[in-house]
């Protein structure tokens, strides 16, 4: 199984361009406006138009309602939507009968017992991406450049692939999948000159890192049991 490489928080053309050229699967577009990479509808709507199939959208939000959701599909047209809150496993099932899209719920991790939580979702969805958990009083879940302890993670769960988010960087993206073994990593501050400001040599330096870094690594499993 080749690596999925995601970047998250697109905002100008110029950094999607290069995401697509060096062939990152997936590219992210964020609609919550306490992100500084909040992104408009009018430039959600050009920029997906440029991704013409050669990598896959992904519209992340926040305990979005179906009108905000509904809005963001009409929009984009998504390949996948991110769900980035609170949304419980049956909210997320939900979302996915309704919307007919496949979801990567992102579930907060600090310490080994927030795993426990995974199993609820991992039949409601289709991936499980691990971001480090936000401090008392954050204005937002992600995106805050911080990473958790990768030796947390088992390397796989039961039934469905795992993305590993959180302070990932060029330089410490080898470390992280040597740690973990996950099928996929998505970035987002770790590829920015100042937040929500993308950098493309950075996204550039991340992907051909990752790629390389995964070549050494064994083929990913998912998990049949716990």
């Amino acid at each position: 199984m080749s690596l999925i490489v995601k970047i998250c928080g697109l905002s100008t053309p110029e950094a999607l361009d290069v995401a697509i050229e060096e062939h990152a699967d997936m590219v992210g577009f964020v609609f919550f406006p306490p992100s500084p990479r909040n992104i408009s509808f009018d430039a959600a709507h050009a920029l997906g138009a440029r991704v013409t199939g050669r990598a896959k959208k992904v519209a992340l939000s926040v305990d979005a309602d179906d009108a905000l959701l509904l809005r963001i599909v009409e929009t984009l047209s998504p390949d996948i939507l991110q769900l980035h809150g609170r949304e419980t496993p049956e909210r997320v099932a939900a979302i996915k009968a309704r919307f007919k899209l496949p979801i990567i719920k992102a579930l907060a991790i600090e310490a080994k017992g927030d795993f426990e939580r995974m199993k609820h979702y991992a039949s409601a969805g289709d991936w499980i991406l691990f971001d480090s958990k936000a401090p008392a009083g954050a204005t937002r879940p992600g995106g805050l450049g911080k990473p958790f302890d990768w030796a947390l993670i088992g390397g796989a769960i039961p039934g469905v692939p795992v993305m590993l988010s959180g302070g990932l960087t060029a330089e410490n993206v080898e470390e992280a999948l040597r740690n973990t073994h996950v099928p996929g990593v998505d970035v987002s501050s770790g590829v920015e000159s100042s937040p929500g400001h993308k950098d493309p040599e950075k996204i550039r330096e991340f992907i051909h890192a990752a790629r390389q870094a995964h070549l050494s690594l064994p083929p990913y499993e998912v998990l049949s049991e716990p």
